[in-house]
């Protein structure tokens, strides 16, 4: 196989950029997620692989918590502040304001127009650079209408 035909082919599978938070007591994790996707309907799965050395999959095992923000098309600023590691300060997550969610105590953004709060049921790790975890939606707002951010219309590439 060509590396560089797999690789274009693979980048051609279409993914939202969202931003997954989480907290294990003090300790919070933060990232911008790419690979996710809806995995059940009875009850609402969710499927999202976690970089294995990422602090966010660190909260996620411990807390087994998670919130799933999706992102605007214009929120693409808001994506990269999750591009560095994890950093809460006076009420701040990477200088974002947050509160807990209301079915757990994982950090939701201020401004994010939509996001799931949800609790983890797996997660595989014998595989890969990325764990697989499974999620269980608990919570679901939408504080204004989204167009999702994806892949294809940021300036970023992930993945291949």
């Amino acid at each position: 196989m060509d590396p560089k035909i797999r690789q274009k082919a693979l980048r051609l599978l279409t993914n939202g950029i969202y931003v997954m938070t989480s907290r294990s007591g003090e300790k919070f994790g933060a990232a911008t997620v790419t690979w996710v996707s809806q995995a059940g309907f009875k009850p609402p799965l969710l499927m999202a692989a976690l970089r294995k050395d990422g602090n966010v999959l660190e909260c996620v095992a411990e807390s087994r918590q998670a919130v799933l923000h999706i992102l605007d098309k214009e929120q693409a600023s808001l994506a990269q502040t999750f591009f560095a590691s994890a950093k809460e300060s006076a009420g701040l997550l990477n200088g974002e304001p947050y509160a807990s969610g209301e079915k757990t105590s994982a950090p939701v953004l201020t401004k994010s127009h939509a996001h799931l709060e949800c609790e983890v049921r797996e997660i595989l790790q014998q595989y890969g650079d990325h764990a697989l975890v499974i999620l269980e939606v608990v919570n679901a707002e939408i504080r204004q209408e989204v167009t999702p951010l994806t892949v294809a219309d940021s300036p970023w590439e992930y993945g291949g």
